[in-house]
């Protein structure tokens, strides 16, 4: 019985690795390909380990159960109990270093400075919609202030500072360049939001009063999720957007259109 148990969960398990229907979306950006790397690694190694720990526990239970006629032996040898702890021990060290080298330098990678000149776009979240703010034909923000942020006014622009003129607000409507980094200024005015664009294995909590910033490459045009992944409120299921990501001449052409009024 426990043979047939093992051979079906190991078809299966192979049956769900080659159709791949229990992996992440399909990838659209740079660095998701390392990001990737690191999860089938981790799942490799854990895998592994918990395949042979738990397929030993099976055979004991199975083996020396109250039902079977078997007696299990042990004995005391200080030595060999010191030798196995050892070895388990640095097995397991080895293993958490490896999967924590290869995840912080991944981290530290995608999460660290961006390239010399790469755009700004600034993110507000709030409940229970995406906001997000273009600088402009100009390339310059204008003034802020937190005082002035409203329901209309979810970034808290001063009106009277004129840089602020061209600047393109849109809701829900993220729109990027194929194949060019962007970079990410996320904020959030009420709670703790999770800014998350599955296919672009980007992924960032949102903080009220802070500025934290990722950036990365999308490198696939299409339309893509944007999701909130942390549970912000009663209308958290519905805190969607939608991520367009596009050839440079059509990116430019939304940004006129947008900076004219014509969105």
């Amino acid at each position: 019985m426990l043979a047939v148990f093992l051979v079906f969960l190991v078809v299966a398990s192979s049956w769900l690795f080659m159709q791949r229907r229990w992996w992440l979306p399909e990838l659209a950006s740079i660095h998701g390909v390392d990001i990737d790397r690191v999860f089938l690694v981790t799942l490799i190694i854990t895998g592994v380990l918990f395949v042979l720990l738990q397929g030993i526990l099976a055979y004991f239970a199975f083996r020396y159960g109250a039902q079977r006629t078997g007696r299990a032996r042990y004995w005391i040898r200080p030595a060999l109990e010191k030798r196995f702890a050892l070895i388990a021990g640095i097995i397991i060290f080895g293993v958490d270093v490896t999967i924590f080298a290869l995840g912080e330098s991944q981290w530290f990678k995608a999460w660290g400075p961006s390239p010399d000149g790469t755009p700004l776009i600034e993110v507000m979240g709030e409940q229970f919609v995406w906001n997000f703010r273009y600088p402009g034909p100009d390339g310059i923000f204008g003034n802020t202030d937190p005082a002035l942020i409203s329901s209309n006014n979810p970034f808290g622009i001063d009106k009277t500072d004129s840089l602020n003129a061209d600047d393109i607000i849109s809701i829900n409507q993220l729109h990027l360049p194929e194949g060019k980094p962007v970079r990410l200024r996320l904020r959030s005015h009420d709670v703790i939001h999770s800014f998350f664009l599955p296919h672009q294995r980007v992924k960032q909590d949102v903080v009220p009063g802070m500025q934290i910033e990722v950036w990365f490459v999308p490198d696939r045009a299409g339309q893509y999720e944007i999701a909130c992944s942390q549970l912000c409120g009663l209308g958290h299921y519905r805190m969607q957007g939608r991520l367009t990501v596009e050839s440079q001449e059509e990116f430019d052409k939304w940004l006129r259109e947008a900076a004219s009024g014509g969105i």
